[in-house]
């Protein structure tokens, strides 16, 4: 299916439109898109000629080398993801503020958890913020709810845990900041964390594309600097 560029940009006014008739606060709420339930023809649609969707209002910034001299008075974030307990051979470069944007675990296992947090006390950053991915299942209490009672075959070894053995697996994580829809600003930034993502094979922090997805993105706040999620947004990566 094609799009005609005139078409799209009155799809976007449409969207903004909107949008801006559903100021809340210091959020603005935004309406289950047309095409939620079909990702792929979403893709086709927001992008042209399948080029860089680039949404309105957002700045992109390129990558630097990890050996470029950083300028005086300037903050330096090293990113990572989906490091699963495999972080023994990872050699990190210089940085201000380290983000991990999730799975950090195999299964979120307190073992794993407690891992994790000892090779992020070895990190020289000075700030260090993770939020959880899909395999931290021990941090979706509900999928976990629903999972011991099940005994599900898939995660045997997470389905095995009694609830007083996760139930505050987030204190684990003692050298870090962790968010789960919620902010910290750090160094005049404001950032936001979130784990949700589509649904995935029944993983943790899944949800039905739609209103129960788009109940969670409505949460961040509009004046965000940086928005940390395990699921990659439209056109980049998806």
């Amino acid at each position: 299916m094609a799009f005609t560029l005139s078409e799209i940009m009155a799809a976007r006014r449409q969207q903004s439109q909107a949008q801006s008739h559903s100021q809340r606060g210091s959020r603005t709420a935004v309406e289950v898109d047309e095409y939620s339930t079909n990702p792929t023809q979403a893709f086709t649609f927001y992008n042209i000629n399948q080029g860089r969707f680039q949404p309105p209002h957002v700045h992109m910034v390129d990558p630097m080398p990890h050996d470029t001299p950083k300028p005086p008075g300037y903050t330096r974030f090293v990113c990572v993801s989906d490091t699963h307990s495999r972080t023994d051979a990872i050699q990190m470069p210089y940085g201000d503020v380290f983000i991990h944007a999730g799975d950090f675990t195999e299964l979120g296992l307190p073992s794993e958890v407690k891992k994790f947090n000892d090779w992020l006390g070895t990190l020289p950053y000075d700030i260090k913020i993770v939020i959880a991915g899909n395999h931290e299942l021990t941090f979706d209490q509900e999928f976990m709810a629903d999972l011991i009672k099940q005994d599900f075959y898939y995660f045997p070894s997470a389905s095995k845990l009694k609830p007083e053995n996760y139930e505050n697996v987030q204190s684990l994580l003692t050298n870090c900041i962790y968010l789960q829809d919620s902010d910290v600003t750090v160094r005049g930034f404001r950032i936001y964390g979130s784990p949700w993502q589509p649904w995935y094979y029944g993983w943790g922090f899944n949800l039905p594309r739609g209103q129960a997805l788009l109940d969670k993105w409505n949460q961040i706040p509009d004046n965000t600097d940086i928005l940390v999620t395990h699921c990659p947004p439209l056109g980049f990566l998806d």
